[in-house]
């Protein structure tokens, strides 16, 4: 089993011909993953070839829309990799296409438009992951994103994480365990899935047996995640909180990591993980420790 991708998830990619959609097509497809065409309005009716993992050529289509793309292949996932600029757009169209998961790379997206694409999704039946993230893996099955699909194999962790690194350093210290999923959810002030629906989502999955949750300073995602773990969670949780040297009112790396006074600290969302029974590392290699611990009592 796994959240929101698997083996039957057929992929397109906004903006496939240009740089980053081009590298990031070619990784996705070694690793297996099922991509069946890309959209580019200025160059709808031609097609982009690729190499997949035994050295075939694969030849994708181009559409002009992610609504004729989606007629076309059967496409149910969608990853941008659009300029901030026209992210919204791009959203908005896959959106209205009811695409049902769109994963949205790109970073430096304003707030503003994303905020926009936010209300906008209400009441839709599109899922959105991002912006700026790594995106979603099941190992062993999908890849929508730029994770590499190189670091774990498939086991019963299931990962959910502001940032793009550290959720590759936390696959990488429990590589022999494995995992279920590993999603980023981008380190944005906004951002279209949480830590809470990621939570429910792994918590509903049979298959993972625990769950590893990496936040960082500024906001109050965390301590909104460890009020829903009390009432909600049942599973092991294991948590990091990024930036205990981080100083007071300096943005760190992510649009939304900033402390104010007290508020947005990581003792301060330690504490809150911790009351609720979520126990905190102090680095991404303890918290490995701590949920390698878990894993060999189960």
């Amino acid at each position: 089993m796994s959240i929101y991708l698997n083996k039957d998830s057929r992929i397109i990619v906004q903006g496939i011909t240009g740089g980053m959609g081009a590298k990031h097509t070619a990784l996705m497809i070694d690793s297996g993953a099922t991509i069946v065409g890309g959209v580019n309005a200025r160059k709808a009716g031609t097609t982009v070839t690729h190499k997949d993992h035994d050295g075939n050529d694969v030849e994708l289509p181009v559409f002009g829309t992610v609504k004729e793309a989606m007629a076309e292949t059967g496409a149910n996932v969608s990853v941008l990799f659009v300029p901030p600029a026209f992210t919204q757009a791009a959203c908005v169209e896959a959106i209205d296409a009811e695409m049902p998961l769109i994963v949205v790379i790109t970073e430096g997206v304003p707030v503003q438009d994303t905020a926009e694409v936010w209300s906008y999704l209400q009441g839709k039946k599109t899922r959105m992951i991002g912006p700026n993230c790594p995106g979603i893996i099941t190992p062993g099955e999908s890849l929508a994103g730029i994770t590499p699909h190189t670091i774990a194999g498939k086991g019963p962790v299931g990962l959910v994480s502001k940032s793009g690194t550290l959720t590759y350093q936390m696959m990488y210290e429990l590589r022999d365990f494995g995992f279920s999923t590993a999603i980023g959810i981008g380190g944005d002030p906004i951002v279209g899935t949480t830590h809470i629906d990621a939570l429910q989502a792994f918590e509903e999955d049979p298959e993972t047996k625990v769950i590893v949750m990496i936040g960082e300073i500024g906001g109050d995602a965390e301590e909104r995640a460890a009020d829903y773990i009390k009432a909600n969670i049942t599973k092991p949780v294991v948590g990091y909180v990024a930036g205990f040297t981080a100083p007071e009112g300096k943005t760190m790396g992510h649009a939304g990591a900033i402390v104010s006074g007290s508020a947005g600290t990581a003792a301060a969302k330690q504490e809150a993980l911790e009351a609720v029974g979520v126990k905190v590392g102090k680095t991404p290699s303890a918290t490995a420790a701590l949920a390698r611990e878990i894993l060999q009592s189960l």
